[in-house]
């Protein structure tokens, strides 16, 4: 991939003639009346056509342009228009609290603003201010947001000659989940994002690439860095179809994806979790059958649910892809899981904290201590350091923080782990949330794993006391001789605080927001630790 230029991506591919169809659950919102079948060309035109919108919107070479709208592939595609005319788009989660909202556009100072009705509409719910020059409005009334451009006034523009950049200057700016506060904005350069991560995906690796007759399905969050080098990579390898799930509740997906079954599927973490109903209906007639690769990103699952899906395929040897990584960063291990490694249920030790090695050739780990910085055998626990030259170029507003974490040669996880004698990584917790003398996210799989009407679990660190474990049912309701039977050997915790799911506050990922939960039930939230500089190259 290394000729290939973000923006022009996908006429590229049409040039050369790639036969890969695009399957949408529902249309594009940017093109509603563009059908939900698209061909490599038809993204290649729309993209270009955006970028028409774009630049007839105001937006210049060097630009930074923020895009906030519902979740849909689309956004990638804005993305890459954007690229197109040299700008750097900033796509930024609607899920977003609209002061977290604010906060991050805020930082990123945005020349131009895209954003959909239902953003504006909340936006101008909670009076919130929004920091934008220009404002171009995708649908809704464009009175709603004072000064903007209806999509309208600018289709039809034609898009500017392709600007290119260099390697090593800004092309994206991405954020975080931010499961433990107010995301941070990543900046990635082609060389970073595109050469290093989508790069190294888009190689016809044996087992985990794409495959001309395969059906490719994503269930992801398309504000996020991974979506676009994900569509790189992907339409890189010109499967026959990609399926593209916009929609990820169970009634909503389960449809799209008996019409177009995938064989290979990468989604949410709590995508799978609610999907787990329609992995337990009749093996050879569920919508999982022809899976032979599941892949999992943003977050580790529990036992029960890989268990349950690597059973739904009809594949002789169907395989999970377990990867651990962050959006500074890229993937720095994988792991990949059969149905032998997951059978055993119930175990202290679960198998799925076991997140592999590090990618050959491409990222380095080590274990310090978080005291000192000083190396630690393998065996023992401590913060995870790593070294990948896919690392971003830093924090956007932040230039301190990203400073702080920057340690030498080494980027400061925050995450505590250990390697195994087999050289193996397991993540045991965030920092923020580590407790002496045990893993929470351990635990959290033990008790997923043996209680079966446990949808999820969380494991709260509070200021005094044992770890309090928030225990998420169908029901709302669990029996306490249950629950007591199920932790009987677990290291000692508080009575569960048992909830419903929709009660969890969730990053746009799906992953719990884990600060905002432990300041909501206990009362108090936790600040995030000092990441120190000395002895980082030892």
């Amino acid at each position: 991939m290394t000729r290939l230029d973000a923006g022009t991506l996908f006429d590229t591919l049409a040039d050369r003639h790639s036969p890969t169809l695009v399957q949408l659950s529902r249309p594009l919102d940017i093109d509603p009346d563009g059908g939900s079948t698209r061909s490599v060309a038809d993204a290649a035109a729309l993209v270009e056509d955006a970028a028409g919108w774009l630049a007839a919107a105001g937006a210049r070479p060097g630009d930074r342009i923020a895009l906030v709208k519902n979740n849909h592939w689309d956004i990638v595609l804005l993305a890459m228009a954007a690229i197109r005319i040299g700008a750097v788009p900033a796509p930024v989660s609607a899920h977003l609290a609209p002061p977290v909202l604010t906060a991050l556009l805020s930082r990123l100072q945005p020349e131009l603003l895209v954003l959909d009705g239902d953003t504006a509409q909340r936006l101008r719910t909670a009076e919130t201010e929004v920091c934008a020059r220009r404002r171009l409005l995708l649908d809704g009334a464009a009175e709603s947001v004072p000064g903007a451009v209806p999509l309208a006034d600018v289709r039809g523009r034609r898009a500017p000659a392709p600007r290119r950049r260099r390697d090593d200057e800004p092309l994206i700016i991405v954020h975080t989940s931010g499961t433990t506060g107010t995301p941070k904005l990543v900046a990635h350069s082609t060389a970073t994002i595109l050469r290093r991560l989508a790069g190294f995906e888009a190689h016809r690796w044996p087992v985990l690439s794409s495959r001309p007759d395969d059906t490719v399905a994503a269930a992801t969050s398309f504000v996020h860095g991974r979506a676009f080098a994900w569509t790189a990579s992907v339409f890189w390898l010109r499967p026959r179809e990609v399926a593209v799930v916009a929609d990820h509740a169970p009634q909503a997906a389960e449809p799209f994806l008996r019409e177009h079954p995938p064989t290979t599927l990468e989604a949410l973490p709590a995508a799978y979790v609610r999907w787990q109903p329609l992995a337990r209906e009749e093996p050879g007639t569920n919508v999982f059958r022809r899976v032979r690769l599941y892949i999992s990103t943003f977050d580790a699952m529990h036992p029960p649910a890989v268990r349950t899906f690597l059973a739904a395929s009809g594949h002789r040897r169907p395989v999970w892809l377990q990867g651990w990584g962050q959006s500074e960063t890229g993937p720095l291990t994988f792991r990949l899981l059969t149905r032998k490694a997951v059978a055993a249920a119930g175990e202290r030790r679960p198998t799925t904290r076991d997140l592999g090695r590090p990618v050959p050739g491409r990222t380095r780990l080590k274990v310090v201590d978080p005291a000192t910085l000083r190396p630690l055998p393998r065996g023992r626990a401590g913060l995870l350091l790593a070294r990948t030259k896919a690392l971003g170029l830093g924090y956007v507003g932040e230039p301190e923080r990203w400073e702080a974490k920057a340690l030498g040669r080494w980027w400061n996880t925050e995450d505590i782990g250990v390697r195994t004698p087999w050289g193996s990584v397991r993540v045991l917790d965030r920092e923020i949330d580590s407790v002496a003398g045990m893993s929470c996210v351990e635990i959290e799989d033990v008790i997923d794993d043996r209680i079966p009407e446990v949808v999820e679990c969380v494991v709260l660190r509070p200021k005094q006391g044992p770890p309090v474990p928030v225990v998420v049912t169908e029901s709302g309701r669990l029996h306490p001789d249950t629950w007591r039977r199920a932790t009987a050997d677990l290291p000692p915790l508080a009575e569960p605080v048992v909830m419903a799911w929709s009660r969890l506050p969730r990053t746009a990922t799906g992953k719990v927001r884990r600060t905002e939960l432990r300041t909501r039930l206990l009362g108090v939230g936790s600040a995030i630790p000092r990441p120190r500089a000395e002895a980082a190259d030892q």
